[in-house]
């Protein structure tokens, strides 16, 4: 492959392989069973530039590859209120990852795409932050932290370098985070709770890996989901365990191994709290405009939930709510009648891309309301927006009120 026998583009994506096992200090390159692709996503001519180079011979990934989002919601094309040239490009890479066999699930959250998911134990060379740290904690399927064209590059060469989250002694606890005595048992079980912790978790360990003490046990995906992305948003955690709920964390004793914690931390109420408040950049009483929810992509169980809470209400006038999900996910709740629920109240569904990536929010003035903690720390940078963190059912409640609600939640006896 390196000679270039299986062509220029496959002789690309194995040099940069070997480059970064030389890099990593890795003496050898291991097989990896599928791959998670974020180059498909446009940041400018680089990006269309190193997919056309990569092509040339009639490459093909070696492996199952799912593609992270793109630019432009493919289904939904109407959406995009953006500069028609950009979208033009955006699109185009996008299909150019399709010509290299990669399958379009186009979602941050290929763990809920049938067929994309790996097993415990399995190496794989997945990219995107979030999607990183659910297959390496959640899942207990084994990652580095892959970002643009390494990426594809391992798909294409069907190996990565035999380092870092990929070996076993590599993925025991260093720093134990244990929950202060003086957060509520109620808060535990309010959904809020975890993107919030996610942002401190973040925070507290950059790049080291985290065991958290303390939580419920049997934690489900979508809080563990909400818990990782914005602990890969506010550091560079690819990684952690949560004792109880986690796969390498059945007890306290596992997840550390035979050795002891780096450090013994503890996370205080007044952190939380804190924490919770830095996620609303809004100041003042700003009219609402739009609610966006669903970052990383909403799950089968929480298009459910979302439409549960709306009933028959709608969304008020100059109220824009936004659901993003993946295009696998959306065809099973169309199937079960909720995608048409959810249009007959007046919402949105988006696809392929995310609201705080692309031009997708109708333009206008006030505050933007999410329930999702990466949504918070990116989207005043990237798209501009002020934004007012909340639960989802508080999302909900505003959007239908046409103003922030505050609901009574565990936080206000905390």
């Amino acid at each position: 492959m390196l000679a270039g026998d299986a062509g220029a583009g496959t002789a690309l994506a194995m040099r940069l392989v070997v480059r970064a096992a030389e890099v990593l200090g890795a003496s050898r390159l291991i097989p990896i069973s599928r791959a998670h692709v974020d180059a498909c996503l446009y940041h400018g001519e680089a990006t269309l530039d190193f997919a056309t180079r990569l092509a040339e011979g009639d490459t093909h990934v070696a492996v199952p590859t799912s593609l992270n989002v793109g630019l432009v919601d493919l289904l939904h094309p109407e959406l995009w209120r953006g500069d028609a040239g950009e979208a033009e490009l955006g699109t185009r890479l996008m299909d150019a990852y399709r010509g290299l066999g990669c399958r379009p699930t186009f979602t941050c959250a290929p763990y809920q795409v049938p067929g994309a998911r790996p097993s415990f134990g399995e190496q794989v060379a997945w990219a995107e932050s979030n999607a990183i740290v659910f297959c390496n904690s959640v899942i207990g399927a084994r990652t580095n932290r892959y970002g643009d064209f390494i990426d594809v590059a391992c798909a294409v060469a069907g190996r990565v370098p035999d380092a870092g989250l990929h070996r076993a002694d590599a993925r025991r606890g260093q720093l134990l985070l244990r929950l202060g005595a003086n957060v509520p048992t109620e808060l535990l079980g309010d959904d809020s709770l975890y993107p919030v912790l996610g942002m401190v978790l973040g925070r507290r360990a950059g790049a080291a890996i985290a065991v958290l003490d303390g939580l419920p046990t049997g934690l489900s995906e979508d809080r563990l989901k909400a818990l990782g992305a914005a602990a890969a948003s506010s550091g560079s955690v690819a990684l952690f365990h949560a004792v109880g709920s986690t796969p390498e964390a059945p007890t306290l004793d596992v997840a550390v191994g035979s050795n002891q914690p780096e450090a013994t931390e503890q996370i205080t109420l007044d952190e939380l709290q804190e924490a919770r408040r830095e996620l609303t950049s809004a100041e003042g009483e700003l009219p609402l405009r739009a609610v966006s929810i669903g970052t990383p992509h909403a799950s089968f169980d929480e298009l459910h939930r979302f439409a549960g809470l709306l009933g028959s209400s709608r969304p008020a006038p100059g109220v824009e709510l936004v659901i993003s999900t993946g295009r696998d996910v959306l065809e099973g709740a169309e199937e079960r009648g909720i995608v048409a629920r959810l249009h007959e109240a007046g919402v949105e569904i988006l696809v392929d891309t995310c609201s705080y990536i692309a031009p997708v929010l109708r333009p206008g003035d006030g505050a933007v309301m999410t329930d999702s903690a990466k949504w918070a720390y990116y989207a005043p940078g990237n798209v501009g927006a002020e934004v007012v963190f909340g639960s989802i059912a508080e999302c909900v409640a505003s959007a239908v009120a046409g103003r922030v609600v505050r609901l009574p939640s565990a936080w206000d006896a905390a």
